[in-house]
């Protein structure tokens, strides 16, 4: 792990009403009853029909890393609200709980426990911000670079969007769950150094104007870096000085030093029309390995329509409407109380709503993904308790949970538990993948998709059962409830 969380203490970046539940459970002796919270998310960004699951790493970082400082306990002391027994338990907290989570750059889908936290309610109660605003955030953004990447097809998409995200954490954690997402690097320097992520850019128009001459302003660039020199043409006027000037660079400065152009960039204007254009000023020049790359307020619309009607892109820079997912900004994760557990015996909790998707799904549970065994493709997802075998030998009935008339039998399948134990007993247990095993993982899982599951518009929806045995629990408490 890269440890960067462990290096600040962020223990009370939690709501506040964490902190007074905690007390209050402290003080109704409720602190050491065993509790199973779930997160889950209820719709997909950009009404798709996946997400891809990222920011575990960094919750894993926090869980393993939380403590109360001196100065967080006079804090709350401060506050006047808090027993002095309830601040002694804070100040010798060790953190106990184990967690379950769906590893990072797996397609996840709504309704799922993505994250399981058992332990002592105090504890699990305490730590839903922090999870929360771990998973959700990159969530999103690996979502949104995934979407970005398939629209590119195979052309590779950069993530440009540094000073547009949301503050400095926004913008490093948005990198790395770019990168995940299908992103080939990133402008974000700091997140090379800390995760791995290539840092990549070049200039920008300042460069060009800061010279007498844009001539001036290629030629000092390509003498500097001559073995990775792309030359944004743009500045001026793209057909009739940028690329011309970059071409005579080319000839006059990179070709005598014995190096190839990597690349120009285009930044504004027609970008389709211009990129058809200078393709072809390029190759007539002799620099067919010369790539164009395209950046301005890009997202997978755009690129999907720019690649229809032609544009000689070869590379993508995608910055604000990537960093913010600004067309779908919220994620909507919500963690939520499932089960307790007290001297052996479980209870399953229910959230009861008017609102159907706001009805949580009670238990202790496991996440199976059942897959074709001759194509290898997803079937559908099914949510069992958390003793449950789905045993692949025999065919198996799988139904919708809200429209129970819809049931299938699946035969010739194999199921996989796709969720991971991380930590036991407040103890990591799982190690923690390099970040480009993470990237092509997350590449792999997507093949197992169907192409109705992944796209843009009007997606086929993706099925996430439940078990019989966890219907039949959720509907008797829903049964329940109505009285």
């Amino acid at each position: 792990m890269s440890n960067n969380l462990s290096k600040r203490n962020l223990t009370l970046l939690t709501d506040f009403y964490e902190l007074t539940m905690a007390g209050g459970y402290f003080e109704c002796e409720h602190r050491d009853r065993t509790a199973y919270f779930d997160m889950f998310y209820r719709t997909n960004p950009d009404k798709g029909g996946y997400a891809i699951m990222a920011g575990v790493e960094q919750m894993v970082e926090y869980l393993t890393n939380l403590h109360f400082t001196d100065e967080d306990i006079d804090f709350l002391r401060s506050k006047g609200c808090f027993s002095e027994g309830f601040l002694d338990y804070l100040k010798n907290f060790k953190f106990e709980c184990d967690v379950w989570a769906v590893p990072e750059g797996t397609p996840i889908f709504p309704g799922e426990p993505i994250v399981t936290v058992k332990g002592p309610l105090i504890q699990a109660q305490f730590v839903e911000t922090m999870i929360l605003l771990s998973i959700n955030h990159q969530s999103l953004i690996a979502t949104k670079a995934n979407r970005l990447s398939r629209a590119a097809k195979g052309r590779a998409v950069m993530e440009f969007g540094s000073r547009r995200a949301q503050g400095y954490d926004g913008a490093i954690f948005g990198a790395r769950a770019a990168y995940i997402g299908g992103c080939c690097g990133t402008a974000c320097t700091i997140c090379e150094r800390d995760f791995g992520v290539p840092a990549l850019g070049t200039m920008a128009h300042s460069w060009i104007q800061s010279f007498d001459t844009e001539y001036e302003a290629f030629a000092a660039y390509a003498k500097l870096y001559p073995d990775n020199c792309t030359l944004l043409v743009d500045t001026y006027n793209t057909l009739k000085s940028g690329v011309p000037n970059a071409i005579k660079v080319f000839n006059e400065v990179l070709a005598p030093m014995g190096y190839r152009p990597k690349g120009i960039r285009i930044d504004s204007g027609d970008i389709t029309y211009l990129s058809k254009k200078a393709r072809k000023m390029l190759d007539a020049a002799g620099y067919e390995d010369c790539k164009i790359c395209a950046s301005n307020s890009l997202d997978e619309f755009i690129i999907k329509d720019m690649q229809i009607q032609g544009a000689q892109i070869d590379t993508y820079g995608v910055g604000e409407r990537l960093i913010t997912s600004s067309s779908s900004p919220v994620f909507g994760g919500v963690y939520k109380l499932v089960a307790t557990e007290q001297e052996g015996v479980m209870t399953p909790k229910i959230k009861i709503s008017e609102n159907v998707g706001k009805i949580t799904t009670p238990c202790f549970k496991r996440l199976y993904r059942l897959y074709d065994r001759d194509t290898g493709k997803s079937i559908a997802d099914v949510i069992a308790l958390h003793d449950e075998v789905i045993d692949d030998s025999k065919p198996y009935e799988i139904f919708d949970p809200v429209n129970t008339w819809k049931r299938k039998t699946i035969e010739n399948f194999y199921d996989v538990d796709i969720r991971k134990k991380y930590i036991e007993n407040g103890k990591l247990i799982e190690e923690m993948p390099d970040i480009n095993e993470i990237k092509a993982y997350c590449e792999s899982q997507m093949e197992t998709l169907w192409d109705e599951v992944t796209r843009f518009e009007n997606p086929h929806t993706y099925y996430v059962d439940l078990s019989q045995n966890l219907w039949d629990i959720k509907n008797e408490l829903l049964n329940k409830g109505k009285r």
